[in-house]
């Protein structure tokens, strides 16, 4: 899921274009998927830890008059050649798992029933 979430959060920060903290991001990833996390908020923070560090986000700290410093995200060019890398990849992935359903869910041609799991 790590994959996902690095293209959802640099697709998030691509499309704001200017930098966020963290729970803004979160919160911008929510508004964006309408209320269904695909992770949890405090997930997000070792996935833009490693985007920063592989140098697809800048970050910078600032102090906050409400709290502990915050830790401010934007994408860098390297990151915005990634994200059009990896949409194009999940173009291609979405594509071929909606041609692999369109079947109707038979196998073998025969209708798949699920089994309930044990």
């Amino acid at each position: 899921m790590a994959g996902l979430s690095s293209l959802v959060l640099l697709a998030v920060l691509a499309r704001a274009g200017r930098e966020m903290y963290g729970y803004e991001i979160a919160k911008a990833v929510k508004a964006e998927g309408e209320g269904g996390l695909i992770f949890k908020q405090g997930a997000i923070y070792p996935v833009l830890r490693s985007l920063h560090a592989t140098g697809l986000l800048e970050s910078r700290v600032e102090a906050s008059a409400f709290g502990p410093p915050r830790r401010y995200y934007n994408i860098t060019e390297s990151g915005r050649r990634a994200l059009a890398e990896w949409q194009f990849a999940w173009r291609d992935m979405r594509e071929f798992v909606d041609d692999a359903l369109k079947g109707g869910g038979m196998v073998q041609g025969t209708a798949y029933e699920p089994q309930p799991s044990a």
